[in-house]
């Protein structure tokens, strides 16, 4: 079963803005809960090769910035590692900068789109050169004038891309989407001294002549918390309060559906002096298929792939769409899903902006299941380790080093 108390890691949405709002803002940026996690550390990296002082020990990160206009030209291509987050925000902050920059990845992310942030940027005048719309980028920093822009997709990284090449605009930039995307560069910018004013779907940022330092604590990550959140769901006479979870609404759609498919969780100790956070109880629920689609798919896409092993074992047939936004994050998830909960028993079927998953009593064990280098692929199947008859076998543990570092040994320490 699954019991006591658990703390996991920073979110690392908030742990990566930190470091790059930081770099960029006048003064010293002491963050503290600090996400350690490859991701995080290839941006820290980045902004080291630019020049900014960044001392880091344990979860404390200072970052000394240099202002807007700081940064200096790195004398080497800047690797965002597996960071799609690091490779899109990066991208707006380099196209305002007096100098020419390289920004690649690994394989991973040398396979992910970036025409969605190439093209609004150009809008904008920024000068970037691709690989057919993916990475290598090289970036040449121009002058940008502001612009009004329909994105296509609900992206934080787009987004977030576009408002941060409008803090060095001409005019005012308008980012409009299809529906709301997590929020935390808008909240963070605002915590920085930027001019924002936001409605339900649409962002408008102000050009800005400096950003000011400011303290940032960053909440524990509901991304990694949801695999907590699952086990104790699925586990029989578990209890589990994970404490500090950054309970952002833009982010809370895995609690809205685990509670819609039966799911015992309450919330508790709420607070919202930065970013909105409580505790979050969680037991043992017998579960019933749903239906999972629309606006609440920006605030759950990365829980999308747990969700549908949580559906395994829920009554009925559940059914996940308008998620095609899977198919270009590390792995094709909605694929590797298909092909890997099906190794398990499990009657699943690929659709073309999702999957149907029918639910069963029994999960069949001794498979290994191929991550493909996908953290949430990794722990996801970890986390159905708990329930199945024999055991799960993952080919690559190590890759939830890119989120969640202690995962494995957080785990041992609540499966009593």
């Amino acid at each position: 079963m699954i019991k006591g108390r658990l703390r996991v890691p920073g979110d690392k949405s908030i742990s990566h803005r930190a470091v790059m709002f930081g770099a960029i803002s006048k003064g010293i940026t002491n963050i503290k809960g600090f996400l350690t996690g490859a991701d995080c550390i290839s941006t820290i990296s980045i902004f080291k090769k630019m020049g900014i002082d960044i001392e880091m020990e344990n979860t404390c990160v200072k970052v000394k910035g240099k202002g807007l206009y700081g940064l200096s030209a790195p004398k080497e291509i800047l690797d965002c590692g597996n960071s799609g987050t690091t490779t899109r925000l990066v991208s707006g902050i380099l196209s305002a900068q007096n100098f020419t920059s390289v920004l690649t990845g690994d394989k991973s992310i040398q396979k992910r789109p970036m025409n969605r942030i190439i093209a609004p940027l150009t809008l904008m005048g920024a000068d970037i050169k691709s690989n057919n719309g993916f990475a290598p980028l090289t970036i040449t920093g121009s002058s940008l004038h502001g612009i009004e822009y329909n994105s296509p997709v609900a992206s934080a990284q787009v987004k977030s891309a576009i408002l941060l090449s409008g803090l060095y605009a001409d005019s005012s930039t308008t980012v409009i989407e299809p529906a709301k995307s997590r929020d935390h560069t808008e909240l963070m910018l605002k915590k920085f001294g930027a001019n924002l004013n936001t409605t339900k779907t649409s962002v408008t940022i102000n050009p800005c002549k400096e950003l000011f330092a400011t303290d940032i604590d960053v909440p524990s990550d509901i991304s990694s918390a949801a695999f907590f959140m699952a086990a104790a769901t699925l586990v029989p006479d578990s209890e589990l309060i994970l404490e500090n979870v950054g309970i952002n609404p833009t982010r809370d759609g895995i609690i809205k559906v685990l509670k819609d498919m039966g799911a015992n969780i309450e919330i508790i100790n709420s607070n919202d002096e930065f970013e909105p956070v409580a505790d979050i109880k969680v037991s043992y629920s017998r579960l019933h298929a749903t239906t999972i689609g629309g606006d609440i798919i920006p605030t759950l896409i990365d829980e999308l792939p747990l969700l549908a092993a949580v559906a395994s074992m829920a009554e009925g047939k559940t059914i996940i769409k308008d998620a095609t936004e899977l198919k270009v994050k590390e792995s094709n998830r909605i694929k590797v899903m298909c092909e890997e909960l099906s190794k398990l028993g499990v009657n699943v079927v690929e659709t073309e902006d999702g999957m149907e998953i029918e639910g069963t009593n029994k999960l069949f064990g001794n498979v290994t299941i191929s991550t493909h280098d996908d953290h949430r692929i990794a722990m996801t199947f970890a986390v159905l380790g708990l329930i199945s008859d024999g055991e799960i076998k993952l080919d690559n543990k190590n890759c939830v080093e890119i989120s969640y570092p202690g995962f494995f040994d957080d785990l041992r320490k609540v499966n009593i």
